[in-house]
């Protein structure tokens, strides 16, 4: 198939665009490279089946293709919230342009939708039918509420126009490729830790969050995406549950740091707890992380012990 991933050259893009070529398809990565780094898919550039973009989503663009996978948005708090505006304008404009190209091509849309939209939630774990509790005036609100009305957009073009849609609510991801300066906490403690300065800790620690590998969520969107009929949303995330402080720990033992934990205020609508219900996803796509925090930790650590080295 010919397939355009947008974001395609982000931590997931990256990843997805290479499970897509080794799968025989064609691929065109269209990316404006603001999170996204050249660097993640420079060994793809001589590929014969794939093909580089660099472009906005949230101006138009046009291509012939059978699929389409909407990954563009910055998804760090520390990108999402530097401008703000252009944020909301990526996650609506964007997935605007990617349902319009269907509608034209007759295409099958991914949207990378997030576990953000469940807010600081009220039931735990989270189930595709919680609504969530989401503050639409707060400094994550750019982020949330622009993937909140993507999905709306999503299931009224799906509804309206009979366009073909798969929306997968991504929890917390990890593992090579990301930036060491996105503001995200594996990322945060492993580069801390391996540059022998305290680790930020934000509130007590007591949050908790579940982690999974970025191979496992790649293997999740293809399932998604070629399911016959599963339009979602359907969570994507390991149920694995860690507190802050937990994680920590693990990463400092790990890396054999002398770092100290410090701990910081906790920042303005900063979820309590964070952790998917994969029964759907286990059911549907037959779908489980296989890869163990301990494995996943290893791998990302050692990317970034040869990232900060050279």
């Amino acid at each position: 198939m010919r397939i355009l991933i947008t974001g395609g050259a982000g931590f997931l893009g990256s990843h997805l665009c290479e499970r897509l070529l080794r799968e025989g398809n064609q691929v065109i990565c269209l990316d404006n490279l603001f999170t996204g780094r050249k660097c993640n898919i420079a060994h793809l550039l001589d590929h014969p089946e794939f093909e580089l973009v660099r472009h906005d989503v949230t101006d138009p663009f046009k291509f012939e293709v059978d699929q389409i996978y909407n990954l563009a948005c910055p998804a760090s708090p520390t990108h999402y919230q530097h401008n703000p505006i252009k944020t909301i304008k990526t996650s609506v404009l964007g997935t605007l342009h990617c349902l319009g190209l269907a509608k034209r091509t007759n295409a099958r849309v991914f949207q990378a939708s997030t576990s953000e939209v469940y807010g600081d939630p009220e039931i735990h774990p989270q189930t595709e039918a919680y609504k969530g509790s989401v503050n639409p005036i707060g400094i994550r609100a750019c982020y949330d509420e622009g993937k909140r009305c993507a999905e709306t957009l999503c299931f009224d073009y799906h509804r309206q126009h009979h366009i073909d849609i798969r929306v997968g609510r991504i929890f917390n991801t990890y593992g090579p490729r990301m930036l060491p300066d996105d503001g995200r906490v594996v990322s945060n403690f492993i580069v801390q830790a391996l540059r022998g300065a305290d680790l930020t800790l934000y509130g007590d620690g007591s949050q908790t969050r579940s982690f999974c590998y970025v191979d496992d969520l790649i293997e999740g969107f293809i399932r998604l995406m070629n399911h016959p009929r599963l339009t979602g949303p359907i969570n994507l995330g390991n149920p694995a549950e860690f507190t802050i402080l937990q994680l920590a720990q693990r990463i400092l033992a790990k890396t054999h740091s002398p770092s100290k934990i410090i701990f910081l205020p906790l920042p303005a609508d900063d979820p309590k707890q964070r952790c998917p219900d994969i029964s759907l996803a286990h059911s549907e796509l037959g779908w489980n992380p296989t890869v163990s925090l301990d494995t996943g930790l290893d791998t990302t650590i050692g990317y970034f012990r040869k990232l900060l080295l050279t």
